[in-house]
C-alpha cells in the first residue's frame, strides 16, 4: 500500500472588517506541529500581471506573516495597507520554499457583509474585495480612488439614461459636466451638465447623441465626471481630467454579468446598452441594431 505524502491544497476563509481590513484563516491540513521555533508559512498577495521575481520593493507582492489560531493559521491584511489597484492572487509559501514555490490558495467561506452600503467619511477610497476566481482560487480585487464618483441608481426615460451618485474628495463647481468618451478615439466626446448638492451628483445622457454617423461595429463609451472650476484634485483623478464614474462600494468584484441593463434604440440603426466593465466602471455600449 502506497501512502501519499502530498499535502492537501491550502484553503482560506476570510472575513472583511468594518474598517476594510481582511482576516485570512488558513487550513493547511494535518501537521501544524511541524512549524517550530516561530517558523510559519507566509501568506502572499501577488499582483496579477506584476511580473516575476519576489516583487519586494516594486509593489507587486504583499507579504503577510501568519500565527497559529485555533488549529489554523491566521494572517491579516490591515486596513492601513493600500495595495495597488488590480487583482491580487492569494498564495502561501512554506518556510523552506523559494518565492517561486508559493502555491495558490483555494477560496473558502467569505464573510463580506460589512462591505454592503458603505458610506466612507474620507475622500480617499480604498476598497478590497476577496473573491473566488473561475477555477476556485482566492484573489482580492483592490481599488484606490481619490477623488471618487460612485454610481448609484440608473433610470431611463424618453430622453435617455439618468444616473445619480455620491461624490467623494471633490465638489461640483461652475461648468461641472459628465463626458462620455469613446474608447480608442480621444477626440470623440459627448458632454452633458452635471448637477447635485454637496456629496452628490446626477446627470441625464441622451443615448442617441452617442450614435452619430453610421454604427458599423461595437463601440464602448466610458463615463467621466468633470467637477468644474470649484472641483478639488486628488491622485485618482483631477478636475481637469475627470473622475471615472464607477461602482465599487459594495461586495461585487465584477459587475459585467450581475448588473445588466436593457438595450435601447439610439438613432438610426443603432442600439445603446448601459453596462459595467470588469473593473466596475460605468459605460455605454453602442452597436448596430439587430436585424428585424
Amino acid at each position: 500500500m502506497t501512502v501519499s505524502t502530498e499535502r492537501p491544497t491550502p484553503r482560506a476563509d476570510c472575513t472583511v472588517g468594518a474598517d476594510g481590513g481582511i482576516v485570512f484563516d488558513l487550513d493547511l491540513g494535518p501537521g501544524l506541529d511541524r512549524y517550530r521555533d516561530g517558523e510559519a508559512p507566509e501568506l502572499l498577495l501577488r499582483l496579477r500581471g506584476g511580473g516575476g521575481g519576489d516583487g519586494d520593493g516594486d509593489g507587486t507582492t504583499v507579504r503577510l506573516p501568519t500565527s497559529l489560531r485555533g488549529g489554523r493559521l491566521r494572517a491579516v491584511l490591515p486596513s492601513t495597507a493600500e495595495p495597488a489597484e488590480g487583482r491580487w492572487d492569494v498564495q502561501v509559501r512554506e518556510p523552506d520554499a523559494a518565492d517561486d514555490g508559493a502555491v495558490a490558495v483555494e477560496a473558502g467561506i467569505r464573510d463580506v457583509r460589512l462591505l454592503m452600503d458603505r458610506t466612507p467619511d474620507t475622500g480617499r477610497i480604498a476598497v478590497r474585495i476577496p473573491y473566488p476566481t473561475a477555477d476556485g482560487r482566492l484573489a482580492v480585487r483592490c481599488w484606490i480612488r481619490a477623488p471618487h464618483a460612485e454610481a448609484g441608481p440608473v433610470t431611463f426615460d424618453r430622453d435617455g439614461m439618468t444616473v445619480e451618485g455620491a461624490l467623494y474628495g471633490t465638489a461640483l463647481g461652475d461648468g461641472a459636466r459628465v463626458e462620455a468618451r469613446l474608447a480608442g478615439a480621444p477626440d470623440r466626446t459627448c458632454s452633458v451638465p452635471a448637477t447635485g448638492t454637496e456629496g452628490a451628483f446626477s446627470f441625464t445622457l441622451p443615448l442617441d447623441r452617442l450614435a452619430t454617423g453610421p454604427v458599423t461595429g461595437k463601440q464602448l463609451w466610458t463615463l467621466w465626471l468633470v467637477p468644474g472650476t470649484a472641483g478639488g484634485k486628488g491622485t485618482g483623478g483631477k478636475s481637469a481630467d475627470g473622475v471615472r464614474i464607477s461602482r465599487i462600494l459594495d461586495d461585487v468584484w465584477d459587475r459585467r454579468n450581475s448588473f445588466v441593463y436593457p438595450g435601447r434604440g439610439a438613432g438610426e440603426g443603432a442600439r445603446a446598452t448601459p453596462c459595467y466593465s470588469g473593473d466596475n466602471d460605468l459605460c455605454v455600449r453602442i452597436e448596430p441594431a439587430p436585424a428585424r
